[in-house]
């Protein structure tokens, strides 16, 4: 975020400049830029129940409570205590 701001506040080309390497750097940094990470080969299991993905016996082992915060239907009211 400092980087994003410095783009911003910059006040000459060169500032700007540097504040957008600055920007390009760190998300390379993230791996939002340069080669792809997530590409090792592996099938896309996004779109996948835990359960019927590479995940299913970590998700067996889950307490249904587990579970239930997993899947969003955990008690919103139980969060709160």
């Amino acid at each position: 975020m400092q980087a994003r701001r410095a783009v911003q506040q910059a006040t000459t080309p060169e500032e700007e400049r540097a504040a957008r390497d600055a920007v390009d750097a760190a998300k390379r940094r993230l791996g939002e830029r340069g080669p792809v990470w997530w590409d090792d080969g592996a099938p896309d299991e996004g779109a996948r129940h835990p359960a019927n993905s590479s995940y299913g016996d970590w998700w067996a082992e889950l307490s249904p409570e587990e579970r239930a915060v997993g899947e969003g239907k955990a008690d919103k009211r139980a969060k709160r205590r």
